[in-house]
């Protein structure tokens, strides 16, 4: 690794990190010029273990020494600033030791995402970047195999979602379905039924819908505020719902992922 310096927050060499805070301007940025940002040590060393490729590092001096030993067979820029140019490029003091810029890695093809997996989450435009990574970590805590989003879902390598998961987008398979609700066809012929996450007449409770699981469940979650679509609901071969009560309705999104995977995990 390659230590340098740097004192001026207009520097170019640090234009990755430059408003972080920015999120219409990073979605943007970010997908289109092959990047994602990892912030703090675990994260990084859970990028570097899934062999995802560092463009360069940007921290205190302080935190040089507990990143030297994960960096030091990489070939990459340590941009080393004071607290004050950090603030100023990001948008936010960072209080989490490290930042570092990773190449984007290529998304899979849905049939490698689902190649011997058998508990699946789909996630149906859900937009809230931190139900997003919330959702991964469940995912990967309770035993689920993979992954799948709909075009118009959060990106999973924004800074918050790879944040809240610790990191576990960088460890779970998982790929965008080019089309939504169509892409529900390619479950179907991999085998898996598509339990749709819902309050709906005729749904069946969670619980009972444990007791006799088929092997390969799809679990279909829908966004933070209407829920799955129609089109979506037609698309299930069974709707599911997670019995409440004291006059609740429903549970966020991350809270009904971790239930249900819960209940669904495989033997």
């Amino acid at each position: 690794m390659e230590i340098v310096p740097v004192d001026d927050p207009a520097d170019d060499r640090l234009r990755d990190y430059t408003s972080l805070t920015d999120v219409a301007l990073r979605r943007v940025r970010e997908p289109a010029e092959g990047l994602y940002i990892a912030e703090s040590a675990k994260v990084i060393e859970r990028a570097l273990d899934a062999g995802h490729r560092p463009r360069s590092v940007l921290l205190q001096e302080k935190w040089l020494p507990g990143l030297s030993d994960l960096l030091a067979t990489h070939d990459v820029p340590v941009y080393l600033a004071s607290p004050e140019v950090i603030e100023q490029v990001t948008g936010f003091a960072v209080h989490r030791g490290a930042l570092a810029a990773f190449h984007r890695p290529a998304e899979r093809p849905v049939a490698e995402v689902l190649a011997g997996a058998r508990r699946v989450v789909v996630l149906e435009d859900v937009v809230n970047h931190t139900n997003v990574g919330a959702i991964f970590r469940a995912v990967a805590g309770l035993g689920a195999d993979a992954v799948l989003i709909t075009p118009r879902c959060a990106d999973p390598l924004y800074r918050r979602s790879v944040r809240v998961s610790m990191g576990a987008v960088l460890q779970i398979p998982w790929t965008r379905l080019a089309e939504w609700p169509e892409g529900a066809a390619q479950l179907h012929d991999a085998g898996f039924e598509i339990a749709a996450l819902a309050l709906a007449d005729g749904a069946i409770a969670l619980d009972d819908y444990a007791l006799d699981a088929p092997e390969r469940i799809a679990l279909l979650l829908g966004t933070e505020g209407d829920g799955l679509s129609a089109r979506a609901l037609d698309s299930a071969d069974r709707v599911v719902t997670i019995p409440m009560s004291h006059g609740v309705d429903s549970l966020n999104v991350a809270a009904a992922a971790a239930v249900a995977l819960w209940s669904l995990r495989a033997g």
